[in-house]
């Protein structure tokens, strides 16, 4: 891939001045006294794969627990609710695996929640035992509250002929009304590839083998983990997660529920910071609901580890049908107090007037603003790109001012990067997405900031999620790099 000579101008930073805030600092809004939000819930269990359920006006998100206690037990699910995705109640771990090392559940699997006709809540799993064969099992539980669930074992089945037995899990149900009765969807393999197979049941305890529903179609052979099947806005949409080699969030459009589906120009919502995202809506939005990973040894600059914290992206629809992630509109009702925004230093080639900020396309150029200590919402314009140099907006800057945690806009590459290290010559970035910057003469932004996580939205056209346990608490930085841009209207809101 080729890259910026970013080192290079970080050395030659050294020989420029930096000048203070000056006539550019802005007078810090009043902060009123309100609860910090929670944008990006943990308990005191990791968030593992999410099984998104909406009911009676709150999104229940059932996770699996993702404990790290070293028992023999493992991943019971969780339950997270909220109503405005900003506040979350916890209801601690609702559904346990397995007593002994002989249950089939003695570790628990991603699976579903649905509520039949007479009002009874359904919950779908996997069972998973690396001592049986086979190793996973498609398992039911009923419940009155969502609380406190029955399991029904008798219900229990294993993979057929033809499906692997190790690979055979994270059940998907619904009733589809044209045909009067329920559907499974079952992540399995066939001999030649990763597939997507059909049950179906008209009691929720005995399910026909259907046949395969929907096929790899990326070319990887890859399990297509977490799938998720609904309507909105008149077409119906396919969710699945790539096991390998990329480990994104993608997504299917058909006209009938038979399908056939087909693949979107741009068929994933954010990067590999998103995994196993889900569907789900309360009949007015869509949702996708997934995690982003802790990193290995909760180190900013390490690879992501199984495992987090729970993400909501809001999905708007276009008038052909194809999706895209946009800013979750409560957040920003509820993320919505003026903070203090105090520019600590710039390079002298920057021109700062009436809170804008313009780059003169030399070598490296930055704004630095003090630490944002709460949970928080950066909104900000930028125009004036061009295709060469790049920008962004970094966290916890080093005494050379490069941010050890960085977006980065590199219109060359037609790309918006994450980097977890300071030198962007000689790694490649950790997440990207795709973006055709041609098309666009301003881009606004916006980053969703809390708990070690941050997700930035672009354009309201793609969403990029990081962990980033250090973008809060140390100082932050808008930059360019032989690039000339204009930033402007940039606030911060707590």
């Amino acid at each position: 891939m080729k890259r910026m000579i970013f080192l290079l101008l970080a050395l030659v930073l050294l020989l420029c001045g930096c000048g203070g805030p000056g006539d550019a600092q802005q007078t810090p809004a009043e902060t009123a006294d309100h609860d910090e939000a929670v944008l990006f819930p943990v308990t005191d269990a990791l968030v593992g794969d999410t099984m998104p359920f909406f009911a009676d006006g709150k999104m229940n998100i059932f996770f699996l627990a993702d404990q790290r206690d070293g028992k023999l037990g493992y991943h019971p699910w969780g339950l997270l609710r909220t109503e405005n995705y900003w506040s979350y109640e916890d209801a601690g771990i609702v559904l346990p695996y397995g007593e002994t090392a002989e249950d089939q559940d003695i570790a628990l699997g991603t699976g579903c929640v649905m509520q039949d006709k007479q009002g009874t809540y359904h919950a779908f799993f996997t069972g998973h035992n690396d001592y049986r064969a086979p190793a996973e099992a498609i398992m039911h539980a009923t419940s009155d509250d969502m609380l406190h669930w029955t399991k029904h074992p008798e219900d229990t089945f294993t993979a057929g002929e033809g499906y692997s037995a190790t690979d055979f899990r994270d059940p998907y149900v619904f009733y589809v009304e044209e045909e009067q009765r329920y559907w499974m969807l079952v992540v399995t393999r066939t001999p030649e590839t990763g597939v997507i197979v059909k049950y179906s049941s008209t009691d929720l305890s005995r399910w026909q083998d259907e046949g395969i529903f929907f096929k790899d179609d990326m070319g990887y052979s890859t399990n297509m983990e977490c799938p998720s099947l609904l309507q909105f806005g008149g077409k119906w949409y396919l969710a699945f997660s790539d096991q390998w080699p990329d480990r994104v969030v993608h997504y299917r459009i058909a006209d009938s529920v038979n399908g056939p589906f087909t693949k979107p120009e741009q068929d994933t919502f954010d990067s590999n910071g998103f995994y196993a995202g889900r569907l789900e809506t309360d009949g007015e939005r869509l949702y996708l609901v997934g995690w982003n990973g802790t990193k290995i040894g909760h180190d900013d600059a390490n690879d992501y580890d199984w495992g987090g914290s729970a993400v909501v992206h809001q999905l708007a629809q276009n008038a052909d049908g194809t999706l895209h992630p946009v800013v979750n509109e409560m957040v920003k009702a509820g993320l919505n107090h003026p903070a203090a925004l105090r520019p600590l230093r710039m390079t002298e080639t920057v021109e700062a007037k009436d809170g804008s900020y313009t780059t003169a396309g030399k070598l490296f150029e930055f704004v630095r603003f003090e630490a944002l200590e709460r949970t928080s919402r950066i909104e900000a314009d930028v125009s004036g790109f061009g295709q060469d140099g790049f920008f962004g907006i970094a966290f916890a800057p080093d005494t050379e001012n490069v941010g050890a945690m960085s977006y980065v806009f590199n219109p060359a590459e037609g790309q918006v990067e994450f980097y977890n290290v300071e030198n962007l010559v000689e790694e490649d970035p950790q997440s990207w997405m795709p973006f055709d910057f041609s098309g666009a003469e301003k881009l606004h932004l916006t980053i969703l900031i809390g708990d070690g996580v941050a997700s930035l939205y672009v354009n309201d056209q793609l969403a990029l999620t990081a962990r980033m346990y250090r973008a809060q608490g140390t100082d932050w930085e808008l930059f360019s790099a032989n690039a000339g841009v204009t930033w402007e209207n940039v606030e911060v809101y707590d």
